[in-house]
């Protein structure tokens, strides 16, 4: 286990050199989603708790260690900073413009997005009310586990049906899930 949940903090913990970082769950409350830690102190890993987690200076290391390079080397492969996405939610936005109607549902395809946030959360939302607004029900299509687990911190998944795979190009909707 790399994540030791508290009352209110989560603990990450390095799987290589064991060095931690504490911090807030403010994102989300469900201490099986870590990406807000995660990202916000530039560790490397998975968006969940089960690891693996790695603290940007390991994750230098295992680069230095990939290119043949010496340890002195680590801070100059580590590079400047990483910046954010100036909007994270664009995927979203993307997913939503593609989305296509069969009879009364609106497909969305989720299958090339990874992780969602807040913005993209209310996005999905929104599209949900305009859909229900028209007749009919919007439908993720094939959302990665971490949005599964977005949804359900956030209370969300019983309000979208999940279809688990692509619709095929036959133009018959794939089995859903509410």
């Amino acid at each position: 286990m790399t994540v030791v949940p508290a009352e209110h903090l989560m603990m990450l913990i390095c799987d290589a050199c064991g060095d931690s970082v504490s911090g807030t769950g403010a994102t989300l409350p469900d201490a099986e989603v870590v990406w807000t830690l995660v990202f916000e102190h530039d560790w490397v890993g998975s968006p969940f708790a089960s690891g693996p987690h790695h603290c940007p200076r390991c994750s230098a290391r295992a680069a230095v260690a990939d290119d043949g390079l010496g340890l002195d080397d680590v801070e100059a492969v580590a590079g400047p900073r990483p910046t954010p996405d100036a909007d994270p939610a664009e995927a979203v936005r993307r997913a939503l413009a593609d989305r296509s109607v069969r009879a009364d549902r609106e497909l969305v395809d989720l299958a090339g997005l990874e992780v969602i946030d807040s913005a993209g959360l209310g996005l999905l939302v929104r599209a949900h009310q305009e859909a229900r607004r028209d007749g009919r029900r919007l439908c993720l299509v094939a959302p990665s586990r971490f949005v599964l687990t977005v949804l359900h911190t956030m209370r969300l998944d019983g309000v979208f049906t999940v279809v688990d795979a692509p619709a095929p190009a036959s133009g018959v909707a794939p089995a859903a899930r509410s």
